[in-house]
This record gives structure tokens, C-alpha cells and sequence, in this order.
């Protein structure tokens, strides 16, 4: 019995003891739990970049296709070659074209014969008419003759036009200084104006469209601070390309052009950027990233790992009293994935949690583990 009681009384000492070191270990926790890092709110400039996805186009890239029917007799021009305006590029089968134009040609000539003896024939019925040989109607009806055989004199004249222009369209010319595409036919090849594929593409690569997109939030924070579409553009500052291969381009481009037209499937809006490209380093189709840099004067940055969300609403933990007090905040609506900048809802000198604001609750206790200045 008496070793019965001593073995309850050891039972109870180690009990208690755990319940001791476990109220210890909590205590420990709860300390640690409290403990976070908190900034002080000031005024501060500051340069913020963002990143959007951009689609690379030429400043002028022409499909060439051919506007009369033939086969191809001689391909002009290398793929990827420089070319230059009103260069050749291909050569149609002409024979048909040509007989078509001395056809046209002959044609004129009858006509111009018809014409002058029509001439000469109302003339003299005029004449006759004059002297009360003929009647007004032969008369009127030679001047009618007349008149049908000028006009068929001018139709003969616009057939010859039109068989000259056939003739000049057998030889395709570059519209505009540029680079070939690729060429996807040979010489015997059928075209016609209405292919699918194109005979080649020229494009004129001297200036880069950088073609991106912003979202509808990001161009009303824009104009809440520049004003109209039009100030937007001139106040926006230049912009730098971020290359696929995470290099930079060398020239920074302007963004010249805004849409007035929200996409209603995205909710962006298309921004264009131009890019100098003396050096051909920009390839037409090709993609890039946009770096839009932002500067404000006199502004409250805070990390975006101080603030939390409810109900798309963004929200930080003052520290007032020695507790988290929730406030909510307007951030500017450009952002460059890791700071905000606070246009309400936060005043110079007020302290905030800097991070770990998961973890806490309206009124939790706060202890300060380390205090910087934004």
C-alpha cells in the first residue's frame, strides 16, 4: 500500500513537471508568435517598375500577293534578303499579257480609224445639209454615228490601260524598304490574287511596335493623375524591352499610342510602344516584356507583405498601444510586385506591421521585433 502511494506521488510530480515545462513551451511560443517586424510610415521618392508581356511587330509588314493569274517564271529575291522599294521580286508569265496588250493596242487603232471616218462623214452630211441636199435627220444620224465611234474609241483606250497595268502587274515590286520572308513558291508555281499564302512578306524593321496591354484599373489610376487619354500618352515616360533571353535592348522606345476601347473579354487596354532598330536586333513577331518605370514625389511605399485582403479590399495592421489595429488603404493602381504606393489610408509617423500579418487578428498583442523606416 505504501509503495502504491508513493508511485501515485511520483505520477503526480512528473505531471505536474510536464504540465509545467508544457505551459513553459507555450509561453516561449506565444512570445515568438508576438513578435514582428514593423516600419514606421514616411515620405520618400520613389522609382517603381513593371513588367508586362509585349508582341513585337515591324513598323510596316506587307503581305505580297499577286493581282493578275500566272506561273511564276523567275523568283527576284532571297529569303531574308533587304530590299528596296519598287524592286522586283518576282516575274509572272507575261506572253499572255503582252498579246492581250497588243490586242488592246489594235483595237485603239480601229477605233481612232472608225472615229475619223465617222468624223468625216458627219461633216459632210452636215455640209450637205447646209446646202438643203440631205434631210436633218441624215444629218442628226451621221453626228450620232459619230459620237458611238468616240466612245467606243475611249472604251478601246481604257482596254488598253487596263491590259498595260495586267502587263506591269506580272512583275511583283517591293512596296516599301524592308526584309523578305520566306518565299513558299518556285518558279512554274500557278498563283492567282486569290491565294491563301502570301507570295512573301516585306518588312520594313528600321522602328519595333512593342504592343502591350494594361488593365482597365491601371489606366484610371493613369488618368486620375495625367488627365485624358492624349496627356496620358504624353506624360508617359520611356520605357525599356526586356528581351526573351533576359537581356536588355540596348535603345529605350516611347509609347505613342493608346486604345480608346477597352477589351471586353480581357478588360485591358492595347498601348503601343516604338522602339529605334538601326541595328536589326528586333525581329518582327517576336515577343518581349515592357519595363513601364513609374516615379512619385513625396509618396508612402510600404512592402506588399504588409498588407492583406478582404473582400478585394487591402488592408494593413497599425500598431497602436501595443496591439494590431486593421485600417483600411488605396494603393496606386501600378505596382511592381513588391511595393504599394499608398495614395489613402496611412499618415507619416504611424507604425505597421512590415510582415506576417497572416497571423494576426484585430487586437493582438504586438511585440516589436525589429523597427525601419520605409
Amino acid at each position: 500500500m505504501k509503495m502504491m502511494k508513493e508511485l501515485v506521488h511520483k505520477l503526480c510530480v512528473c505531471g505536474l513537471c510536464l504540465m509545467v515545462i508544457t505551459a513553459c513551451r507555450q509561453t516561449k511560443e506565444e512570445v515568438r508568435i508576438n513578435e514582428y517586424e514593423v516600419l514606421t510610415v514616411s515620405l520618400s521618392d520613389k522609382r517603381l517598375t513593371s513588367h508586362y508581356s509585349a508582341s513585337l511587330r515591324g513598323k510596316q509588314d506587307v503581305e505580297i500577293r499577286p493581282q493578275v493569274s500566272g506561273t511564276i517564271t523567275e523568283v527576284c529575291v532571297k529569303e531574308g534578303a533587304a530590299v528596296r522599294k519598287g524592286e522586283p521580286l518576282f516575274i509572272i508569265d507575261q506572253i499572255p499579257y503582252q498579246a492581250a496588250l497588243e490586242i488592246a493596242i489594235a483595237n485603239v487603232k480601229v477605233a481612232e480609224a472608225n472615229a475619223a471616218t465617222a468624223r468625216l462623214t458627219a461633216e459632210s452630211k452636215q455640209e450637205l445639209f447646209n446646202q438643203q441636199v440631205v434631210s436633218s435627220f441624215e444629218m442628226q444620224t451621221a453626228a450620232n454615228a459619230y459620237q458611238s465611234q468616240l466612245a467606243y474609241l475611249a472604251l478601246a483606250k481604257a482596254q488598253e490601260v487596263n491590259a498595260r497595268n495586267d502587263l506591269s502587274y506580272t512583275v511583283v515590286k517591293s512596296p516599301s524598304d524592308g526584309i523578305a520572308g520566306m518565299i513558299p513558291y518556285r518558279v512554274g508555281a500557278l498563283v492567282s490574287p486569290s491565294i491563301v499564302t502570301p507570295l512573301t512578306t516585306i518588312s520594313d524593321n528600321s522602328e519595333i511596335y512593342a504592343y502591350f496591354s494594361m488593365t482597365e484599373k491601371q489606366i484610371l489610376a493613369l488618368s486620375r493623375q495625367d488627365g485624358s487619354l492624349h496627356e496620358i500618352v504624353s506624360a508617359m515616360p520611356e520605357v525599356e524591352l526586356l528581351l526573351s533571353d533576359d537581356s536588355l535592348y540596348p535603345l529605350k522606345g516611347k509609347i505613342d499610342a493608346i486604345s480608346g476601347i477597352i477589351d471586353q473579354t480581357t478588360g485591358a487596354i492595347s498601348l503601343r510602344a516604338t522602339f529605334p532598330n538601326r541595328e536589326k536586333i528586333l525581329h518582327s513577331g517576336g515577343s518581349a516584356n515592357i519595363i513601364f518605370p513609374y516615379e512619385k514625389s513625396d509618396c508612402i511605399i510600404i512592402p506588399q507583405t504588409a498588407t492583406f485582403e478582404v473582400q478585394d479590399k487591402k488592408y494593413v495592421y497599425l500598431v497602436e498601444n501595443g496591439v494590431a489595429v486593421s485600417k483600411m488603404v488605396r494603393t496606386f493602381g501600378i505596382n511592381d510586385g513588391r511595393e504599394y504606393i499608398i495614395e489613402e489610408g496611412l499618415a507619416p509617423g504611424e507604425v505597421i506591421v512590415a510582415e506576417g500579418v497572416g497571423l494576426l487578428r484585430e487586437g493582438t498583442p504586438v511585440a516589436i521585433k525589429n523597427q525601419n523606416r520605409n
